[in-house]
């Protein structure tokens, strides 16, 4: 462990002690915000809630069935739901699924009441984290790639609208969960 990291280890209780509002976090899929979230909140000693799996058991069905079912309008209108309650319920991290912080409502909910953080990663190691799962409606029967390069462009101006953005590569999640630490710190 580096110096900085030391010294970080031992603030960690008391940037938490700082940290009032819930940690949002916001990206593409595959960014690793589920995986570092739950590393996140357990360096925080905070709970974590992934939003996707709040949606479905709310709903009774998996994302890809909703979207199936209903499209992705209909989605939306229940992601923000979900994630207000989330938000009022307290929760210390929240992972959001890809498209959450695109959609206003749900971007100036997140921007008030939390404190949202972008992780970016770069196209390909999302193309190499997203290959492993079979649950992503936006990537079925297309390529991939191209899915996930049109998303980065497109979603890029709504997520940097989030204060804090920190970067995940292929280290270990608990780096990026540092990473985060340290830039809420700076932030507050």
């Amino acid at each position: 462990m580096t110096r900085a990291h030391a010294s970080t280890e031992q603030d960690i209780p008391t940037i938490a002690a700082r940290i009032t509002r819930p940690v949002v976090l916001v990206g593409l899929m595959g960014a690793g915000k589920s995986t570092v979230g739950r590393r996140l909140a357990a360096m925080l000693g905070r709970d974590f809630v992934d939003a996707d799996d709040a949606i479905a058991a709310a709903a009774g069905r998996s994302i890809p069935e909703i979207f199936e079912t209903f499209g992705e309008a209909y989605f939306r209108d229940g992601e923000r739901r979900v994630i207000a309650r989330l938000m009022d319920e307290a929760h210390g991290v929240i992972a959001t699924g890809g498209g959450a912080f695109v959609d206003p409502a749900t971007r100036a909910l997140i921007l008030e009441r939390g404190i949202a953080v972008w992780i970016d990663c770069p196209v390909e190691t999302l193309v190499e984290r997203t290959a492993k799962r079979s649950n992503r409606p936006l990537l079925q029967n297309a390529d991939p790639r191209e899915v996930l390069t049109r998303l980065a462009h497109e979603r890029a101006p709504f997520y940097a609208e989030a204060p804090i953005r920190v970067l995940s590569e292929n280290g270990p999640h608990a780096e990026t969960a540092r990473a985060i630490i340290e830039a809420i710190d700076q932030w507050l």
